[in-house]
Formats: C-alpha cells, structure tokens, sequence
C-alpha cells in the first residue's frame, strides 16, 4: 500500500490575502480575505494527538494531525475539511531517501 492510497480524505487549503478595494469606506485600503490555494487535496485527518506547540508567546494543544503530500502549505494557512476550519499550528516536512515526501501538519479546530 503506498502512501497516496493512505490520503482517504480531501481538503481545501485558504491562503490570508489582500483583495481589490470594492467601495470608498476602507479609505483605499485593500481587504483581507481568506482565498483558496488548493482545493480538493487528498489528505488524511487523524484526532487525538494532544501535543502542546508553541506559537508566540502562547502555548497551545494541537487536537488533530493532517498528512498531505509534498504540497505548499504553511502554519500562516488554514485548511477546510469536512466543512470543519481548522488552523494550522505547525508544519513538519517528511523525507524519505530520496528527498521530500510528504508534511504532517498538527491542527486545532478555529473556534
């Protein structure tokens, strides 16, 4: 069984990023807006891990794992599945021998 057959779930990952001003209240300040970078990725979201992480000054528990490929994705997205949003606290690339194979990203759910 190889890795890919192991991805049963799918996921959209949101970027933060700047949009065109719509109107003249913001005073010609470009909107913040989550966007979607890639959608309908194969990944797999495994519950339970309770693993403390450090982001800033705070320490939060990370409450899910997501294993995706070797994909770009960053602690500053957040990722969508199963119409659940969760933030990604921290983003860990796997190899195997021959370089780059996957990343395992611990999740909490955005409340």
């Amino acid at each position: 069984m190889s890795f890919a057959d192991l991805l049963i779930n799918s996921c959209t990952t949101q970027r933060f990023t700047e949009t065109a001003v719509t109107d003249f209240t913001t005073y010609g300040v470009p909107a913040k807006a989550w966007s979607d970078h890639l959608v309908d990725e194969p990944c797999r979201l495994v519950s339970g891990v309770g693993r403390e992480v450090q982001v800033g000054a705070q320490v939060v528990i990370a409450e899910y794992t997501l294993f995706v490929g070797d994909v770009d994705i960053t602690e500053q997205d957040r990722v969508i599945v199963d119409e659940i949003t969760y933030e990604i606290l921290l983003v860990t690339n796997r190899q195997n021998g021959a370089g780059a194979h996957h990343k395992e990203c611990l999740l909490r759910t955005v409340r």
